[in-house]
């Protein structure tokens, strides 16, 4: 059986204020997120984690690395599991988006749904299990981390949920949060979706 850990980057300064930071780059984790970050790797201590993957994007890498620090290992880049290319939709204050008519589209059937000038969703949600697929065929019987983003990480829970693309938004995935799968011929099963733990700054 393999276990797959499925960590959301922690916060930064574009999930606080409500903005798609897409593949914008130089996004860091903000004060909160870093201690987010630290507080993840102490939740995660007691796993035998083997490997951790991260989507290249930095604020995804600084999630890892508290994670990989504690457990003496390098972070593995892997841009398959990195963000949705949003396209013309980059940097954009999510409130403004609402008002747009492709809003109620992507959010009702985004299995029809493609970002201006970015991907579709289909595609992305592809492109994403396709690595998981693989990553769980390189390392059997493993504990592995996947660090990566709320969308890929809500298509990669649809689906080996079984969940039609289309109802992927159901799901909410938080910053710092963990979700986990375990993974064997048997089957799935799904241990848990979005556990975070409050951090306050003093």
């Amino acid at each position: 059986m393999t276990r797959i850990l499925l960590v959301r980057h922690a916060e930064n300064n574009y999930t606080q204020t409500g903005k798609l930071a897409g593949w914008i780059k130089g996004v860091h984790l903000n004060e909160v997120g870093r201690l987010q970050a630290s507080t993840l790797a102490d939740n995660l201590a007691i796993y035998p984690i083997k490997y951790i993957y991260s989507s290249p994007l930095v604020r995804a890498l600084e999630t890892a690395r508290p994670i990989a620090s504690s457990k003496n290992l390098n972070v593995l880049k892997c841009t398959q599991i990195g963000e949705v290319r949003y396209g013309q939709w980059q940097g954009k204050s999510l409130r403004l988006l609402r008002r747009r008519k492709l809003w109620d589209q992507i959010q009702n059937v985004p299995s029809l749904s493609s970002f201006p000038d970015g991907e579709s969703i289909r595609y992305a949600q592809s492109r994403a299990v396709g690595a998981v697929e693989k990553i769980l065929v390189k390392h059997p019987k493993s504990c592995i981390v996947l660090v990566s983003h709320a969308d890929v990480i809500k298509m990669i829970l649809a689906h080996y949920m079984g969940l039609a693309l289309d109802l992927y938004q159901r799901i909410v995935v938080d910053t710092a949060s963990i979700s986990e799968l375990y993974i064997s011929y048997d089957g799935v099963k799904v241990i848990r979706i979005n556990q975070t733990t409050k951090v306050s700054i003093k």
